[in-house]
């Protein structure tokens, strides 16, 4: 029987993952903000990139809203921190090796690439109220002005 996937209005569990900082991140630990949480599949890919600098762009803006962003991939630490580095995220990335929070938001997928078939995962975010409930889920995201949509969102959360 496979897992139930969280949808919109569901209260996320408290999960924890080891974080770029060394330490592990717990959703607990944003308790009291809203919270994005954007999966993306691989540190250093052109997407990812522009994805995660277009979050680090609105990251101020987030911030007046009592927003904290996170991003979750399946790369491990030292990936994460050359990530960080090289384009000056200032927010934290999560490490998602064994994919459980992945599989526990549903995104991830058997994905194609130049013909061939793999587990990965589907590019998605996730708007978290104050309380921890999924307000608003973006699947299947298109990375071209996807930060800003997001950041609408919580504006008016």
């Amino acid at each position: 029987m496979g897992q139930t996937v969280l949808q919109v209005g569901d209260q996320v569990p408290n999960f924890k993952l080891q974080a770029s900082n060394g330490k592990e991140a717990a959703l607990a630990d944003y308790a009291g903000k809203k919270l994005v949480i954007y999966f993306y599949p691989k540190d250093m890919t052109p997407g990812c990139t522009t994805e995660s600098c277009d979050f680090r762009d609105f990251n101020g803006q987030f911030a007046e809203h009592n927003t904290a962003v996170i991003g979750i991939s399946p790369d491990d630490l030292m990936s994460h921190e050359q990530f960080i580095e090289k384009h000056e995220l200032p927010f934290l990335l999560l490490s998602d090796t064994e994919h459980t929070v992945s599989e526990l938001f549903g995104v991830w997928k058997l994905r194609s690439w130049e013909g061939k078939e793999f587990m990965g995962i589907e590019r998605s975010t996730f708007l978290l109220d104050e309380q921890g409930k999924i307000a608003k889920e973006w699947r299947s995201v298109n990375v071209e002005g996807h930060a800003a949509e997001v950041l609408e969102a919580a504006k008016s959360l």
